[in-house]
Order: structure tokens, then sequence, then C-alpha cells
């Protein structure tokens, strides 16, 4: 006997025979004999006694198929399945109208989910096919009844959700130097070890997009200076014989000879050694520039991702004081500094910088100069970002000045703010790491729901029990995924699961990776803190203390129970402060259409990205700096706080230099800074005049705005969701 249904959606609940009875009751309407209520009644009680007693609605539905084709009224078994078929179609309708609007290259929150993949191109628009009939398969399948409750309530969002059956990991911090001195396989071809500095960038490139391929997010490389610094001397030494073999003199004393500096100069008044040394060098340096300049434009111009997308690529950079990796420093900031093909500013690879007194912070540290470089650079081309190796929880107890691999004990960062240092399971650092996996909570929906409570304090009781319980949900359902990820074998990941992990090189092609994956790091997220706050104080953070003392006690709740999580599932769990982008209109367009229009909650057509005071609200630098910078603590699975600077930023790096002062003061862990760049999408000039409309080269008017949307840049706004869009459209310059 049937006692309960399973629903498409994957919901249980009670059988109930009168929907049987009524949908047989519709197909006979249609016929002229009419309606028999006898035979219906007949029919739904065998149905209800003969069958299991759990069935799903496609079950049940087949064997009202079979009663009806028995009985005599075969015309109505006829209308019957008709009436089923005519039902899948509607419920296929969803994705018919999904797929349409892909063919046809509607710019529309589907197609601009995420700013930097082409859905236009035929390979886009596959993925997007891929993508959009995937994630049911996910709801169906893999995801428990509270994860796919969660999902579906709005409460809750699986990041990269489409790429869940393939067991890919997020993100890996590339070891570099194991490419570069070991080579590696992967595919059909074999890349050997590299010997000249124009080698090493060209598989830098590689070693990104490749693992880009193999997994869903970002690749970075978390030293970039130290991993390139050999292959300069090495290059140095090549030039130095390629004079020796003009000139026929032994000039082997000069191969290890000590350089303060890679500096181009004139060889007028130079002889000799000297002369020599001189050459060598000038060569180097222009060796090294058009490497630099040939890694930023490979980034910038080579697909991956089945070819709709360029590498989400991030590097770090900035410690290394040797004269060699200063040579690497310099030419990279050139590089980006005089912009790609007629001077566009390159968009890949995010550049950070990673800032440390005693390197390059202060006057008279051994790299200052390179870093008022490196904020000329940023303040045209918004690269380099800056990450904070002084922060507190960014220090590390084994860094020293004298080590020369101190860059494994140096925080480094994915370029939309993701971040992998502490390890439960492994050596503290970042190299060879990675996030596996991050879902993010819906907290402004919690703190709606909450709204009702008149009492301030019963409201935000009625509101940690809520989260408490959403918290729980995500940790099982990270869980469960990394349940799932573990059991993918390495030689699925041919380079990421044999140079790349920590690890993985002790790995058979035919092992599962779950002995090294536990490294990398499960994410919750949250997004909408300011509205969150709103909905339960009816202020936001930045204009009120008392929110802003709500506003840490929520996050630092979540940092605790993070932790708590990590103890009880033995993994490492961390609060991120999610990088909203598609998911930011999403949340609200739902949450608006359940509740309404709230002021100052729903009233947007996006959430306030993770823990920033918003976007519209009028603030100095330094009150943005002194109510964010404590989150970025309690948020070590990412953060960033950056600032919209006013005008033209190109002739003031003061200003940045200010901004990483902000960054330095108050504890800061990553940061940037945003301003005006106008760009013609036709000829690619750019210049940052305020309200640019026509191009002064080409004379186009199609003139758009250079932005960083999470972290990262786009090309073009026209790739932006109407989320971000609005968004951008509240911005306001924090003076």
């Amino acid at each position: 006997m049937i006692q309960v249904v399973v629903k498409r959606d994957g919901r249980v609940v009670g059988y109930n025979e009168e929907k049987i009875k009524a949908a047989i009751r519709k197909a006979m309407f249609q016929t002229e004999k009419g309606e028999d209520e006898a035979l219906i009644q007949r029919i739904a009680d065998r149905i209800g006694a003969r069958g299991k007693e759990r069935m799903s609605v496609e079950e049940i539905q087949d064997q009202v198929e079979l009663e009806l084709m028995r009985s005599p009224r075969k015309e109505v078994a006829k209308k019957y399945i008709a009436y089923r078929d005519q039902r899948n179609v509607a419920r296929r309708a969803k994705t018919r109208d999904v797929f349409l609007e892909i063919i046809e290259a509607k710019n529309n929150d589907i197609t601009r989910e995420n700013a930097n993949m082409n859905t236009d191109s035929p390979a886009g628009m596959m993925m997007k096919f891929a993508s959009e009939t995937t994630k049911p398969f996910v709801d169906d399948y893999l995801l428990s009844a509270e994860a796919k409750d969660a999902v579906r309530g709005n409460y809750l969002h699986i990041h990269d959700k489409d790429y869940y059956p393939t067991k890919s990991l997020t993100c890996v911090q590339h070891p570099l130097d194991k490419i570069l001195q070991g080579g590696y396989i992967a595919g059909h071809g074999e890349s050997r070890p590299a010997k000249r500095i124009e080698t090493a960038s060209v598989l830098a490139c590689i070693s990104l997009e490749t693992a880009q391929n193999e997994m869903h997010g970002g690749q970075a490389i978390p030293a970039f200076d130290f991993y390139l610094a050999p292959f300069v001397r090495r290059s140095f030494i090549e030039e130095v014989k390629n004079i020796e073999a003009l000139d026929g003199a032994d000039h082997s004393d000069l191969y290890d000879v000590a350089i303060d500096d890679y500096v181009s100069r004139s060889l007028d008044g130079l002889s000799g050694s000297n002369r020599v040394l001189q050459h060598a060098m000038n060569r180097t340096v222009c060796r090294v520039h058009q490497a630099m300049e040939a890694f930023i434009h490979n980034l910038n111009t080579i697909h991956s991702r089945g070819g709709n997308q360029v590498v989400f690529s991030s590097i770090n950079y900035g410690t290394d004081t040797s004269a060699e990796g200063r040579c690497v420093i310099r030419e990279l900031l050139t590089s980006t500094y005089e912009g790609v093909g007629n001077g566009a500013t390159a968009i890949f690879p995010i550049q950070i910088w990673k800032k440390k007194r005693g390197v390059n912070f202060l006057p008279g540290d051994p790299n200052y100069d390179l870093y008022c470089f490196a904020c000329k650079v940023t303040a045209r081309r918004f690269f380099p970002n800056f990450v904070n190796l002084d922060a507190s929880f960014n220090r590390h107890e084994l860094w020293r000045p004298d080590d020369p691999k101190r860059y494994l004990h140096e925080v480094a960062t994915m370029g939309c703010r993701t971040r992998v240092f502490e390890n439960r399971y492994g050596k503290k650092t970042s190299v060879g790491r990675g996030n596996l996996s991050f879902s993010t909570i819906n907290i402004v929906r919690l703190a709606i729901e909450c709204m009702g409570y008149n009492d301030r304090e019963e409201r935000i009781s009625a509101f940690f029990h809520k989260l408490d319980a959403m918290l729980d949900v995500a940790a099982r359902q990270l869980c469960d995924r990394f349940d799932f990820q573990k059991t993918a074998l390495a030689k699925q990941f041919p380079l990421v699961m044999s140079k790349l992990w920590n690890g993985a090189e002790e790995l058979r092609p035919s092992d599962t990776i779950e002995a090294v994956i536990n490294q990398g790091t499960l994410g919750i997220g949250f997004i909408g803190l300011a509205e969150c706050l709103i909905a339960l104080t009816g202020k936001h953070h930045g204009e009120c203390a008392e929110s802003q003392e709500l506003g840490l006690s929520i996050v630092r709740h979540m940092r605790d129970r993070a932790n708590e999580f990590s103890e009880k599932y033995k993994h490492n769990f961390s609060i991120l402060a999610t990088p909203a982008e598609g998911l930011s209109g999403r949340f609200t367009k739902r949450d608006r259409k359940s509740f309404g229009i709230i002021p100052g909650v729903t009233d947007k057509d996006y959430y306030t990205n993770s823990n920033h005071v918003p976007v519209y609200y009028h603030c100095s630098p330094r009150h943005k700096a002194e109510i964010e910078a404590p989150y970025h603590d309690l948020t070590r699975g990412g953060h960033i706080f950056y600032v919209e600077i006013d005008g033209d930023a190109t002739h003031n790096p003061e200003a940045v230099m200010d901004i990483v002062k902000l960054i330095d003061k108050y504890n800061i862990g990553y940061g940037s800074v945003n301003h005006n760049r106008n760009r013609c999408m036709d000829c690619g000039y750019e210049d940052a005049k305020e309200g640019l409309e026509v191009c002064p080269v080409c004379g186009s008017h199609n003139i758009d705005k250079l932005q960083r949307i999470t972290g990262y840049l786009v090309g073009t706004t026209d790739r932006w969701n109407s989320a971000k869009l609005a968004e951008l459209h509240d911005r306001v310059v924090h003076r």
C-alpha cells in the first residue's frame, strides 16, 4: 500500500488518491462518454492497494496508464498519455526559454552571470548550455534534502554548482618552481625545464591555463618574483656567452659577478669587463621586459575552459630583494604601465603587491622604490592590489628576512579575494593549496524573517537561532561535497594532482585524491551584512556604532562556528566575505518577491557585497577603513577593502599610497582602489577624463568605463548583469 510519494523536486509527501482521481477525471472530460466515477474509484483503489510503500510521481502515473489501458475506456488512456506529455513539455519550457535566450545572445542576467565569460561565442554558449542543464542534475541526485530545501528557500547558494559533478576543486596557488625546474606532462605534450626567462614566462602562462581547465575557480602564483628570478641570471649568463662568441675572449669571471641592480645604461665611456657587463645587463633587461610583456599579453588573449574565457589569473610579488627578483618586478610593472596592444589596460593577471615593512613599505626598505612605482602603476592601471603581510593574522612565525624561501611563509591571495594560509592538516602556507568549494548564506533573508519581533533582543536572538541552523546546513553540505570530491582520481587532474597540489607527487594516476585535498579549505560565505543590519536595527554598520557592534558579533559568531566545524568534521573550514557577482541580484530578486519592497533592504537590485559599507553611503576612506577592517581578521577565507578615489589618478600615486597607509594602520588584510578610466571599445584608447563621449583617436562614440567588479577588472560593462550595473550606478567617491 502506498504511504508516501516522492515528488519531482525531491520532496516526500503523504499519498493522496484524490490527485489520481482528478487526473483521470480531466482525461475523461475530453472524451465523448465523459466521466465514469465508479471506474475512477476502482483504478484509484487498485493503485493505492497494490503500490509500493514509497513511490515516485512518475511510477504512479505509469500505473494509471496501465490501468486505463486494461479498462474498457482505452480512449481515456490516450487522453491521459497526451496530458502527461503536455505537462512534461510545460515543465521543460523554462529550460527551453533559457536556451533560446542563450542562442539569441540576449544580454541578461542568465548570460551575464560571470562578467569575464563570453557567452556570445559558440564555446561560451556551449558552456552555458551545459551549466544550465547540469544544475538540475545536482539538485536531483547530489544534494541532500536539507541542502536542496535551503537553496530552494533562498537561504543558501552553492557556488559553481554546475561544476559539482566534475569533482573539481576551486583554486590553487601554483608552486611554479616545480614546473620551471622539473617540467611537466599534462596531456599529449611534454614540457622540459626552463633555461631562460622567455621560456619561464611562457611556462608560467601554460601552468595557469592548464590548471584553469582542471578546476572551476581561479589560478594564482604566490611568489612570481622569486620563481622567475633564477632565470634572469641564466639569461644574463647567456648574454655574456653571446659576447664571448663574438669577441673570442673569456668572460667567465662575469658569470657569477655580484650585481646590485639590473639597470640599463649607456655604454659610452665604458671599456673592457665593465663594458661587457653593462652590455649583458642591458640585453638581459630587454629580454626580461619582453618576457613580462609576453606574459601579460598571453594572459589577456589565451582562452581556457572551452575557449570562452581568458584565464582567471593572479600573481603575487614584491618581496624578492635580489637584483634578479627586482628586475622581474620592475619590468613587470613597466609592461603593466605601458599597457597591452595599443595601450589598453590589462585585465589579467590580477596583480597583488605583497606589502611588508622592512622589505618594501618604508623609505630605506630595499624595495621601497619599486613600491612607489607600484603605486604609480595602480594609479593608472588599477593593479597591483595590495596584500598586507604585516596584518596580525597574515604574519608567520617562521618568516625570516634572510630565508631564500621566505615566500613559503608569506600569505598570498587570489585577486578576487580568496585567502588560504592557516592549515590544520599540513604546513601553514599559501603555496600548493587552495579552496575546495564554498557556499554562501543569505543572512538578509534570515533577518527579514525576524522583523516581526517588536522586542529588539528577541528579534536578534531569533536571528542568531536561524543563523545557527543555516550554518549547520551549510557545513554539512560542504562536507557532502568534499566526500564527493575526494573520490576523484588523480589522473582526472593531470597537472594539479601531479605538480601543483601539496602532496600530490605521492599519488599514482589511479589513486583517489582523498589523501591530499584536506589541506584545502571549505568556505562558508555571507552576503548583505548592511541590509541584514538595517532589517534588525534600522541602520547599517557604516552609520551606527550599535549596528557595527552587532555586525561584528554576527561575523564573529560565524567564525567561531567555523572553528567548531573544523574540529567536528576534521576539515579546514573558514568564513569568506563572498565575492558576490551573479549572486548579488539573485538573492535580492527572490526576497523582494517574497517580502515586497522593504526600504534599505530589498529596495535596490542588489545586496551589498559581504561586509562592505554600502556603495551609496558617503563617507571618508578613513571611516570606511575603520568600519571594515575588523572583519578581515574574522573572514580568513578571503576579504577585500577598496576605496573609490576621485578624478584622474594617473598623476596622483600619492592617493594610492594614502590608501595603502590606511591598510597598514587599520590592520586590513587586502585592499585596492577604484578610479575613473575611459576606454574606446573600437580602438582601445584610454584616458581618465570626466564624461568622455567621443574618442579623440578614432572618433568612435563607443566609450566604456573600465571598472572593478568584485576584485577583478572587466574589459566592458556590457558583460555585467543588471544587479552589478545597478550597484555601479550607485557607487560614490570616498572623500
